[in-house]
């Protein structure tokens, strides 16, 4: 999903201009960025949650070289699909299945 996106489906579930439809794509992002900062989740019903996650410091190695690095400890954002989301995916993966089965 981009923010490009975001705002096609607000042009037309709202019949906003572009331009307006734009900011709010922007500021909705930008709020969810906040919520995520402030307390580490962030959730949307229906369709899943976010969380931040700390990563450990670790040794990895460079593929070109093969040496060891270390790599610094740091943070990463998890998305969690909520069941709902997961039983629609599924259902999206079953039809395109039974699609390509009759071709």
């Amino acid at each position: 999903m981009s923010k490009k996106f975001l705002t096609e489906v607000i042009v037309k579930s709202a019949e906003m201009p572009a331009l307006a439809a734009n900011k709010l794509a922007g500021d909705i992002i930008a709020a969810i960025k906040a919520e995520i900062v402030s307390s580490g989740r962030f959730s949307i019903p229906d369709f899943g949650s976010f969380s931040v996650r700390e990563t450990p410091k670790r040794t990895a190695l460079n593929p070109a070289t093969g040496e060891k690095v270390q790599v610094k400890a740091g943070a990463t954002v998890k998305f969690k699909a909520s069941p709902a989301l997961k039983e629609a995916a599924l259902g999206g993966v079953k039809k395109a299945k039974r699609k390509a089965a009759k071709a």
